[in-house]
């Protein structure tokens, strides 16, 4: 397959970087003093290196603690050797990706050290007596590292995978980290102090112990919380079999609220919240007969009332679950519709919780573009345009356009590659997957009831 002009600029790009990197690295060697106290802080950068400390299950890496400390005990120059030095330490990957990753962190410490000295930030003894300015100097250098490496990360990106890489790693790694590597950088200037003060070296186990610790405990409660979420997973999995024609569709839901969720700006707390009740939403189907859940025509009043229980049901199965307390109101709630003529407790408008609201649109959508046993999957620009028709009677008229814009603007994998072929003995044109979605869902009365 043919590279795209974008994807044949990359070497390019990657080349010119490392050759600038490679310059920053011999001027900055040629300015270098004190060669044994740097080789003692190239080996704290290669240990920070190698040991990553967790931020909403993202890695930042200890070193910009350690070159913090570097610009104010040895001088900005030696920060990017030191640089230089703890990029040796990489987790297996192409070649490529590596000098990349050596060079990007070498133009990072370069531009922070440049901008160290323009300030004229204290280096050794003088800063006890110039701390304000000191605070400022490191400050000011760890925001010019975080500039440097958040551009040419995104120039990658950018060649790579395009802008929608782009914008994800703006709005989910930058934004969200930027602040607390701020943070760091000022616990290097602690670190400078406590070693410029006489500990010397052990100012490192003073500053870098309780941040490896952290790291450590931060990354057991990232691991159970995928471990929970992979046997979450795997039984609304079994729940699934019951029906090939709706395997995989809490997964994609999970999906689709996730990206909405992200559209809409929500929190990481709030985003993990969402997914994980996207995903549950139909755990209560796990209580319905599957003689009811495959039947393609229309539902007696006792059927009915069966599927119309599994929200209460998956509330009962997930009650006892501390971490997914929030979801609670989105399982129970997500068949309410916005003219307040869903189930279990007729909601209307905003009074249906906003997780629900939210649910209730992707899983239509979901629904619609899949194929059942009487019918095609729709069109995603057919489904889109039957979700705006529904505005304000089915669903919440600002969601429906957050979720317009955004599958839009990223697209959707729909459900049919997986899916069986519709089976042309089935008579009926509903069952109880489809929704009453005015005249385009195709479902109505005592069949209207999602899926």
């Amino acid at each position: 397959m043919a590279l795209s002009p974008r994807r044949r600029t990359l070497p390019i790009a990657v080349a010119a970087t490392a050759v600038a990197a490679l310059a920053s690295l011999v001027l900055a060697l040629g300015q270098t003093e004190e060669p044994l106290l740097v080789a003692g802080f190239c080996l704290l950068a290669l240990v920070a290196s190698a040991l990553r400390s967790v931020h909403t299950e993202r890695p930042v890496e200890l070193v910009s603690v350690v070159l913090a400390a570097v610009y104010v005990v040895v001088g900005p120059a030696a920060a990017v050797v030191v640089a230089a030095v703890g990029s040796l330490a990489q987790a297996r990957a192409p070649l490529i990706k590596r000098v990349f990753n050596s060079a990007q962190r070498i133009l990072s410490a370069a531009a922070a050290a440049v901008v160290y000295a323009a300030l004229h930030g204290p280096v050794g003894d003088e800063v006890f007596h110039r701390v304000p300015d000191a605070i400022i100097a490191v400050t000011a250098a760890t925001f010019a590292l975080l500039l440097v490496n958040a551009l040419l990360l995104t120039m990658v990106l950018g060649l790579e995978r395009g802008h929608h890489a782009v914008a994800e790693f703006l709005r989910h790694v930058v934004r969200t980290t930027a602040v607390p590597l701020l943070g760091y950088g000022l616990l290097g200037l602690s670190m400078a102090v406590i070693w410029l003060g006489g500990l010397n070296i052990f100012a490192a186990f003073l500053i870098l112990g309780p941040l490896v610790v952290a790291r450590w405990a931060l990354s057991q409660y990232a691991a159970e919380r995928r471990a929970q979420s992979a046997a979450l997973r795997a039984f609304i999995q079994l729940i699934e079999v019951k029906d090939l024609y709706t395997r995989g569709h809490s997964e994609r839901v999970s999906e689709g609220v996730g990206l909405l969720g992200r559209q809409l700006g929500l929190s990481e707390d709030r985003q993990s919240a969402l997914e994980h009740a996207g995903l549950l939403h139909d755990v209560g189907k796990v209580g319905v007969p599957t003689s009811i859940i495959q039947k393609p025509g229309r539902l007696d009043d006792s059927e009915m009332d069966a599927i119309r229980l599994h929200p209460a049901r998956g509330v009962e199965l997930i009650g006892n679950i501390p971490f997914l307390e929030e979801v609670k109101s989105a399982v129970l709630h997500h068949h309410e519709k916005y003219d307040g003529s869903g189930y279990p407790a007729g909601l209307s408008g905003v009074n249906i919780p906003y997780f629900a609201r939210v649910i209730g649109i992707v899983d239509a959508f979901d629904c619609l573009t899949s194929t059942r046993s009487y019918r095609p999957a729709r069109g995603v620009e057919e489904t889109l345009a039957i979700l705006e028709q529904d505005k304000y009677s089915h669903f919440d008229p600002h969601l429906v356009d957050a979720f317009v814009k955004v599958i839009r603007a990223e697209g959707w994998q729909a459900a049919d590659a997986v899916q069986p072929a519709p089976d042309a003995s089935v008579q009926f044109s509903i069952d109880h997957d489809d929704l009453s979605l005015g005249n385009g869902g195709g479902a109505s009365g005592s069949a209207a009831a999602p899926g």
